[in-house]
């Protein structure tokens, strides 16, 4: 497949993730939650997850919110990427993320469809909007002791 086509493809996957998103909603119950803002475009987005009975494993991640195509495409993708994992994992996920926005890696075969985002990388100032929903994954759990407010947002303005 010639790499016109490739792009071609990945924006087709980009924009009916972000037509049709498959994980729009929030959770039930809400076993983490956290509101995330991308301050340079305006994205906001509003994450739960739902944990397995053992509260081990990630059963269900949803997302509510507004912003671009990238954004939207990218948290949705997300969510679907994260059914079964671990917190461990899913924070692993989150640096292997970033570290592919940084054009230094790219995910193995078994979750290629978060490569997708990878073209992203061409675009410095697109790379917040990609990374929205897994800056608000990582602080949903890292934040999960704190006694912050539901409605405080956090920013990917300091990527």
């Amino acid at each position: 497949m010639s790499l016109d086509n490739l792009r071609d493809l990945y924006q087709q996957v980009i924009l009916e993730r972000y037509k049709k998103p498959r994980n729009r909603g929030l959770t039930d119950p809400i076993h983490h939650q956290q509101k995330g803002h991308n301050p340079s475009c305006g994205d906001t987005i509003e994450l739960t997850l739902k944990m397995d009975q053992a509260g081990d494993r990630i059963e269900e991640v949803k997302f509510e919110g507004e912003g671009c195509a990238i954004s939207m495409a990218s948290v949705d993708l997300m969510a679907d990427a994260l059914k079964g994992k671990t917190e461990a994992e899913a924070l692993e996920m989150v640096e292997e993320f970033q570290s592919m926005m940084r054009g230094e890696t790219e995910f193995p075969k078994e979750l290629r469809k978060l490569n997708v985002m990878q073209g992203v990388a061409q675009f410095p100032v697109r790379i917040k909007c990609a990374n929205l929903g897994w800056h608000t994954l990582k602080a949903a759990f890292e934040l999960a002791s704190d006694a912050q407010p539901a409605d405080d947002f956090v920013s990917n303005e300091s990527q």
